[in-house]
C-alpha cells in the first residue's frame, strides 16, 4: 500500500524548514521555495501569503515539538537518565529548527505575530516547563536548589540552548555544524547543574557526562 501524499501546504512548510537550515532564512524566497518544489509561485501564494506566513508555521511546529517532548511525565519519578534525554531533547529542537536562532531578532521585527507568539512561549510556556522540571528534580533529591535559583538558572540553561548552534559557528568556523554539536551542548548545560546534584545521584550523573563526552 502506497503512502498517502503529502499535501502542497506541508510540504512547502517542511521543504522551507530544510532549504532555511541548510541557507539561511534571508537567502531563501518564496521564488526559491517554489522552484525547489516545483510548484508555480501562485500555487505557494494560494496557501501563504508571504515568507513570514511560512515561518510563522514552522514556529508553531518548534513550539508543539518543545511543548509535547519536554512534558514532565505523569506516571512515574523522573531519574537523572530523564534530566539528560531532555537535554538532548532541547538540542534536538534547536538542531531541526536552527535556522530560526541565527536570525532571531530580524525574524521578530518582520513578524509582529511572530513575536507576539515568541514572547509568549518563551515568558510563559517554556519558562512553565523549566520551573517544573526543576522543582519535580528537587522533590525527588537529584537536585537542590533554593526557589529562588530556578528562575536565573533556568534562563542560563536556555541561553546555551538558544545560542550554541550559533556558538559552534562562531568557534568553529571551518567545521560543518552536525549533530554532534548538540552533543557539547548538553556537556555544557550539565556543567551548569552539576553543583547541584545530589552526592547519592553524582555518580550516575558523572556516568552520562562521560558518555556524551563520547560524542
Amino acid at each position: 500500500m502506497s503512502k498517502p501524499r503529502i499535501k502542497t501546504y506541508d510540504r512547502i512548510i517542511l521543504e522551507s524548514l530544510k532549504l532555511f537550515n541548510e541557507q539561511g532564512e534571508r537567502n531563501i524566497t518564496t521564488n526559491h521555495i517554489a522552484a525547489h518544489l516545483g510548484i508555480s509561485p501562485g500555487n505557494l501564494y494560494y496557501h501563504f501569503r508571504n515568507k513570514e506566513e511560512i515561518v510563522y508555521q514552522i514556529f508553531l511546529m518548534y513550539r508543539d515539538f518543545i511543548n509535547e517532548r519536554l512534558a514532565v511525565p505523569e506516571a512515574r519519578d523522573m531519574t537523572v537518565a530523564d534530566l539528560v534525554n531532555y537535554l538532548d531533547t532541547a538540542f534536538l529542537a534547536m538542531w531541526q529548527f536552527r535556522f530560526m536562532f541565527y536570525d532571531l531578532p530580524g525574524m521578530l521585527a518582520r513578524s509582529p505575530q511572530l513575536q507576539s507568539e515568541y514572547h509568549q512561549f518563551v515568558n510563559t510556556e517554556l519558562k512553565g516547563i523549566l520551573g517544573e522540571h526543576f522543582r519535580e528534580f528537587i522533590r525527588l533529591g537529584l537536585l537542590k536548589m533554593d526557589e529562588e535559583d530556578i528562575e536565573p538558572v533556568s534562563i542560563n540553561i536556555w541561553l546555551v540552548v538558544k545560542f550554541w548552534f550559533a556558538f559552534e559557528q562562531t568557534s568553529r568556523p571551518k567545521s560543518p555544524i552536525t549533530e554532534a554539536s548538540g552533543h557539547r551542548g548538553v556537556r555544557q548545560v550539565m556543567a551548569l547543574l552539576k553543583p547541584y546534584v545530589q552526592p547519592d545521584f553524582m555518580a550516575a550523573f558523572q556516568q552520562l557526562q562521560q558518555r556524551h563526552a563520547g560524542h
